[in-house]
Order: C-alpha cells, then structure tokens, then sequence
C-alpha cells in the first residue's frame, strides 16, 4: 500500500531552483533511502514533506492527509489546517538533535505528546520510557542533553521522533554530526525500526547502511531523481553519475 505520494516537488530559493520537478512514492513498511552529491535537494525533499519548507509546486500526500501546493486554501484558517494535519503524520530525525537542553531525555519525549497532541501525562510517560529503552537509554530518562553523548542525544531524538506515532519517520543525516565511534549505535537503532516495519525516509551518506535497510533508493542530482530502484542502484547502478557517486563516497569511507 502507497503511504507516501510526491508529484512535481519544485523548489527555489532566490534564484537557485533545488527541486525540479521531483515524483516518488513510498509503500507503507519501507525503507527509502535518499542519496546524492552536496546540494542535490535530498534535505529539502524530507523538510517539504512536512512542510518545514512550503515548496513552490507540487502535491504531497502521507496516508489520508494531502497538500497541492499548486492549489492552497485563499482562507489562512484553512490552509494552516491542511498543513498541519500532513505535518503530523511524520516525525523528523534531525542531524544535530535540536533536543531542548533545559529537559531531560524524558522531558524532551514528553514535550510533543502532551503539548500539541494533549495526550495524557501518565500515557506519554509510559509511552516515552518504553521508547526510551527500545532505544537503548533505559536508566537515562532523567539526564539532561548536556549529559549525554552525541549518539546518546541522536538516539533520544529519534525517541521524541517515535513518539508522536508518526506514520513515516523522516530521518536527515542522522549520523552526519557524530564522532565516527558513535555512528554505529544510531545506525543500529534504525536498522532495527527498518526491520520492525517502520515507514522511513532516510538521507544518508552511510552507503554501506543504506544497502542493509534500503527497500528503495532514489539517487538525486541536479534537483531531480536522476535514478531509482531497489538496493541494486548502490551495488549495480545504471548511472554513469550514481557510480562516479558512489565510488567516490566509498573511497572517502
């Protein structure tokens, strides 16, 4: 089943075109993973499918929840609704946490549920410490960001994440900011989430991650998806430019 829909994703900024034009979509269970050179649209594809970025054309849609960027409400009121509802159906993974660092791990999980969502305390907490264990920080609820490793924060942040019940998880470089030694406990918190079924968009310079979760690769160049399939595009790809790629990134690894 299709949980995700992209048509015709444009985007500029001043006189920079980013995206051109980009369609994809995603079936529910599944892992994408977004590869690509420096400046080829990857990040901006995931902030505009939740609108952290309103893109100038195109129409997305997660689940029931769709926005056409070509056709918005003229009512403000009913615009702010349109996007609200598409922006909560995913959770974004950020590349440097973007934790709150006056809460503790718990505080941070505690914030979305509660706050914007007005689920009960006692639920979301028992919710959040659950998370909170799944990804391997049981015992750290009440530590605060500043007490926590890089891979210790990104891991509470992927939590915060889950904790919203997004029907997609977004994940931007999630191990972009960390020391190397640290890289692995992150990968293999998602490497779990892909197995569990999770619906996830992953950007990611961690090819030889993306060939274990990968379901479908989109490799982007230019603002447009220059080529797209299963894990055979990091192993096999039809591309001259997905191979000068990706024996680039694998020689700098």
């Amino acid at each position: 089943m299709t949980l995700v829909e992209a048509h015709g994703i444009t985007k500029s900024f001043g006189d920079q075109t980013v995206l051109r034009g980009v369609d994809f979509t995603a079936e529910r269970g599944t892992a994408t993973v977004l590869l690509g050179p420096s400046g080829s649209g990857k990040t901006t594809i995931l902030r505009s499918l939740n609108v952290l970025e309103t893109p100038d054309a195109g129409r997305v849609r997660i689940g029931d929840a769709a926005v056409d960027f070509d056709d918005l409400p003229r009512d403000k009121a009913a615009r702010r609704r349109q996007i609200a509802a598409l922006r909560a159906c995913s959770g974004m993974v950020f590349q440097s946490h973007h934790l709150f660092p006056h809460k503790t791990a718990l505080g941070n999980l505690l914030e979305g549920p509660v706050q914007v969502q007005g689920r009960p305390v006692d639920e979301a907490t028992a919710d959040a410490r659950q998370l909170l264990e799944r990804v391997g920080l049981a015992g750290r609820e009440d530590a605060y960001p500043s007490q926590l490793s890089g891979g210790q924060q990104q891991r509470v942040g992927i939590a915060r994440a889950l904790a919203l019940k997004p029907e997609v998880l977004l994940l931007d470089e999630p191990t972009s900011a960390l020391d190397p030694e640290l890289v692995g406990e992150v990968l293999a918190v998602v490497r779990d989430l892909a197995a569990d079924g999770w619906t996830m968009l992953i950007v990611t310079h961690e090819v030889r991650f993306a060939r274990d979760v990968a379901d479908q690769v989109l490799f982007l160049d230019g603002g447009v998806v220059a080529e797209r399939g299963g894990a055979e595009v990091l192993t096999d790809p039809r591309e001259e430019r997905t191979r000068r790629f990706l024996s680039r990134v694998l020689e700098a690894g």
